[in-house]
């Protein structure tokens, strides 16, 4: 099979179930931002040495695979979307389990932290914000066509573990959190 098919070279793409749609589609900009967040959680899997923060990072990045599959399938490619894998309340269940778990672990916030610190949690970081432009493209998609209330969750909730494990990151490397503080006017 080649890697590339020429079909796309007119500006349109294919959904599972076989519909055509332009590239920049709602349904479209919302599951390849979700596919970009997961490029650049494999950007921070190569900057942690931590192996169990590593395995969560890679089921996340299997969970991403689920919720594009998900975003990728239109609600009327009924043949398609049968077995096609969704989140579930679990999955959400599971990442409040690993924010309140990472919380544990730190010092309460006092204030607004500024994106930085180590290599991993300044990516953390990055990853949050493509996170949060992944959920907007959801809630975009979602003004014009039904989807899954688990996808916006998910993606909800993992922007606020990943600006935890950021944090949790500078914190095990001795490295302060940067305070923000407003500027004098």
């Amino acid at each position: 099979m080649k890697i590339y098919t020429k079909t796309g070279d007119d500006g349109s793409t294919s959904l599972f179930g076989g519909q055509r749609v332009p590239k920049d589609a709602p349904r479209v900009e919302a599951y390849g931002t979700v596919d970009e967040l997961n490029a650049l959680l494999g950007l921070v899997a190569t900057l942690l040495d931590d192996q169990h923060l590593l395995e969560r990072v890679r089921h996340i990045q299997a969970d991403l695979f689920v919720i594009g599959a998900d975003l990728a399938t239109p609600a009327n490619a009924e043949k398609a979307a049968a077995w096609i894998p969704r989140l579930t309340a679990e999955d959400i269940q599971r990442l409040e389990e690993w924010i309140d778990e990472a919380e544990a672990e730190l010092a309460p916030m006092k204030t607004f932290v500024l994106p930085g610190g180590t290599p991993a949690a300044a990516h953390l970081h990055l990853a949050r914000t493509v996170c949060r432009r992944a959920e907007r493209r959801v809630i975009s998609l979602e003004h014009v066509e039904p989807i899954s209330s688990e996808v916006r969750i998910y993606l909800n909730r993992l922007s606020d573990l990943l600006f935890v494990w950021a944090r949790l990151l500078n914190q095990r490397a001795a490295v302060e959190d940067i305070p923000w503080t407003p500027p004098n006017r």
